[in-house]
């Protein structure tokens, strides 16, 4: 005997409704580590602790969980406490956005400025960072803020290029990603005297600001090196490691290049590594740090114009290194740059690791699981899962994966 209709209707809204408080706490309730709440997840080295990924997809590829319309921008998505976040353009406004991660609906947003434009693609360039309940998010045309993660209330702001006389890389706009350091938050603004600013994360209080560096597309990473915590900057004339406290320059590699396009973030490989690579025919640098009395010094390991990051951070998994060389994925020695294995096909990508495995995304919207294995390219299952230009980091967080192009956000399954 069938229920009454206004008893299935009740039982229909306790199941739906109880699917959704138990996607909702999926992503509310875990570690913390396995959230992607900044530029290339947890530790800002495209490293997710994720486990228990599908080894295999079917062929119409794996489940999407939803799919939502957006606009132009390049700027990456974060994810943490249910939300996920990332900034976008629609017609002449530039947004901050916060949606339900588990079901994409959305929850605020916040107007931050105009939309910046550009022959290259318009919208904002830069990735929101999220840090105990406040997210704070760079625009397109400098417009810098914080603002709270429940409700989007604005906490503090700066107009970067006005107050600062600062300016995004060759005019590209502003595509850094902002930093927490402890209590401070750290930022590459480019221009003189003000390079490299640090801000009260709270008040958003200048703490000091150092170099007359232009800027350029990368965003900075905290390393500890021989007991001395540095924070690594790669800005239009190269690599530069400052100290946290004041902006003391401990070492600086010079490394300029057309365009100012220094993009792919600084490497550390422990003990006392750093990775530089660019694109446009500059390739790339492995540097050995060495104390020096207070000071710091670097040496040149090795030099390569064989692995050239246009734009994407590789990976680093031992003693080997993945990452795309212009338009081809490869595999290489850490130690001498000896390439393992190329693979094309995937065009200017972007990558992160999880599981023993590559998750790639190729510029036109192509997704596939690679073992992490020098031995061979090994490709486990592939998906289009975006159509036209996709040029933005994935983010992978509770087992679902983030991805976006100018047009739309898709939320994947990569666990059922």
């Amino acid at each position: 005997m069938k229920p009454p209709r206004s008893l299935r209707a009740l039982l229909a809204f306790v199941l739906v409704f109880g699917l959704g408080i138990v996607l909702s706490n999926v992503f509310s309730s875990a570690n913390p580590n396995d959230e992607w709440p900044q530029w290339l997840g947890p530790n800002r080295d495209g490293i997710s602790t994720a486990t228990g990924l599908l080894k295999s997809w079917p062929e119409s590829g794996p489940k999407i969980l939803w799919r939502i319309p957006l606009g132009d921008g390049y700027g990456g998505i974060v994810v943490a406490q249910g939300r996920a976040l990332t900034m976008f353009s629609q017609g002449d406004d530039e947004f901050l956005i916060c949606l339900e991660a588990a079901n994409g609906k959305e929850i605020w947003r916040v107007r931050m400025d105009s939309t910046f434009k550009d022959t290259n693609g318009n919208g904002p360039r830069s990735t929101p960072t999220i840090d105990n309940g406040i997210v704070y998010a760079l625009g397109g045309r400098g417009q810098f803020m914080a603002v709270q993660l429940k409700d989007g209330k604005k906490i503090w702001g700066h107009d970067v290029r006005r107050e600062f006389n600062s300016f995004g890389p060759s005019d590209g706009g502003f595509a850094t990603s902002p930093l927490i350091e402890g209590e401070k938050l750290l930022l590459e603004a480019g221009g003189a005297r003000h390079a490299f600013m640090a801000f009260d994360k709270k008040a958003g209080k200048v703490l000091w600001h150092v170099e007359s560096d232009s800027s350029a597309f990368s965003s900075p990473v905290a390393i500890n090196f021989n007991g001395t915590r540095q924070i690594v900057f790669f800005s239009a004339l190269g690599g530069v490691a400052l100290a946290p406290e004041n902006g003391k320059v401990y070492w600086r590699m010079p490394w300029i290049m057309s365009y100012n396009v220094n993009a792919a973030t600084p490497l550390f490989i422990p003990p006392d590594r750093i990775f530089l690579s660019s694109g446009y025919d500059v390739g790339a640098v492995m540097l050995r740090m060495r104390p020096q009395g207070n000071a710091i010094t670097t040496e040149k390991l090795w030099r390569s114009k064989s692995f050239q990051n246009i734009w994407a951070t590789s990976i680093v998994r031992g003693e080997f290194m993945y990452g795309f060389d212009k338009g081809t994925l490869k595999c290489i020695n850490l130690n001498t740059a000896e390439e393992k294995w190329a693979q094309r096909g995937f065009g200017t990508g972007a990558l992160l690791f999880a599981d023993g495995h590559l998750i790639v995304l190729g510029d036109k919207g192509k997704l596939a699981l690679v073992e992490a294995t020098p031995g061979a390219y090994t490709e486990k299952a592939s998906a289009q899962i975006l159509e036209g230009r996709s040029l933005t980091l994935p983010a992978l967080a509770r087992g679902k994966l983030f991805v976006r192009n100018a047009k739309e956000m898709v939320c994947v399954d990569l666990v059922n």
